[in-house]
């Protein structure tokens, strides 16, 4: 049986882990998102640091998803708490980093995904303290200040669906 999840035509999964400071992210934004009315289409999961798991499930066959929203912290050595927006097409030139939620590359299913159809967008954040494996919870005031800018953003592409 197909999770509920895949007959939604809009998914947006925030990734990351809340036990180590900016990595939580992800998870503040759909707690969030959580709290507004979307759209019956509309499904947002908090996927932690299991992403990998329900990006690669939009491959089923049967999945009604169009668009993917991925929601997460990023690394590209730009001033903390700054927001950006990445498609499929930005994957291959980012330079030294790598999608990856834990050590799981999320880049190769996020392709394949935008393979059969499915729009991705990646809203990322530049963190400044991920403090794996030392346990922080919260996020730096930088990151914090950017949760709403990000909100924003999410709802922005659900409205150009």
């Amino acid at each position: 049986m197909l999770p509920d999840y895949l007959r939604k035509e809009i998914l947006v999964i925030g990734c990351g882990n809340v036990l180590f400071g900016d990595d939580g992210f992800g998870y503040e934004v759909i707690k969030r998102l959580e709290k507004i009315d979307l759209p019956d289409n509309v499904e947002v999961i908090d996927a932690g640091t299991g992403s990998a798991y329900y990006i690669m499930s939009l491959l089923d066959e049967e999945s009604s998803v169009k668009k993917l929203i991925v929601v997460d912290t990023i690394d590209f050595d730009l001033p903390p708490g700054t927001l950006i927006k990445l498609g499929v097409e930005d994957l291959p030139r980012i330079g030294k980093y790598s999608f990856d939620a834990h050590d799981v590359p999320l880049a190769p299913y996020l392709i394949d995904a935008h393979k059969r159809g499915i729009e991705v967008v990646i809203i990322g954040c530049q963190g400044k303290e991920i403090t794996c494996p030392d346990i922080k919870i919260g996020l730096s005031k930088e990151v914090e200040e950017s949760v709403e800018k990000a909100v924003e953003m999410v709802l922005e592409e659900i409205r150009r669906r």
